[in-house]
């Protein structure tokens, strides 16, 4: 009952990346945000996204203090969590050349590292979204990844150029783009809609 009466909150893990820019984006859709860094703060959200940054790094602080392990437990539990980029390596069952790199694996497909190209390579474009309807997602890709194979229950909902660079898997969001970066607020509450369906189920 007391989870009852307290609101919906999102979180976004705070321990590297560029966390802020999700805080402002969640806010600016009306829910209430949290940064997460601890396991207390983990426990006490609704959902979570996970943002750019770097892969490796993230993973190390997830372990470090000891959040991946309840991470892997909410979301299997059916907590909604979103990947953006980086977040999506650390999310995938599978990184492409990198098979010792530490991930959560929990969404089931493979990814590539880097593969649209270095920092210089970096891009806005207009991305067909059918889920979120019209007019086309204004995508910004920085060292983006991209999905190079999907498994069961894993929905495709964006490609560019052959590469599929959106995904969802039941309660598991993945991107390859950075939504926060874009005045754009369709993705993210679509997210909030996920998390929101989930807290009616508890």
């Amino acid at each position: 009952m007391e989870r009852e009466h307290k609101p919906l909150t999102v979180g976004v893990l705070a321990l590297q990346g560029d966390f802020e820019a999700h805080l402002r984006t969640l806010q600016r859709c009306g829910v209430h945000a949290q940064e997460v860094r601890t396991i207390q703060q983990l426990q006490e959200v609704d959902g979570l996204i996970i943002p750019g940054g770097e892969s490796t790094t993230i993973m190390k602080l997830l372990q470090r203090y000891g959040l991946d392990t309840l991470l892997r437990q909410r979301a299997e539990q059916g907590m909604p969590v979103y990947g953006t980029c980086a977040g999506l390596i650390v999310m995938a069952r599978e990184i492409e050349g990198y098979p010792q790199q530490p991930r959560l694996g929990l969404l089931n497909v493979a990814v590539a590292r880097n593969a649209f190209g270095r920092q210089v390579d970096s891009f806005e474009i207009d991305l067909p979204v059918p889920k979120l309807g019209e007019p086309p997602l204004r995508a910004v890709f920085i060292r983006a990844p991209y999905v190079t194979r999907v498994g069961e229950n894993v929905e495709v909902l964006a490609s560019l150029n052959g590469k599929i660079v959106l995904v969802q898997q039941k309660n598991l969001l993945g991107g390859a783009f950075h939504p926060e970066l874009t005045e754009d607020l369709r993705l993210h509450g679509y997210f909030v809609e996920m998390v929101r369906a989930y807290r009616k189920q508890q």
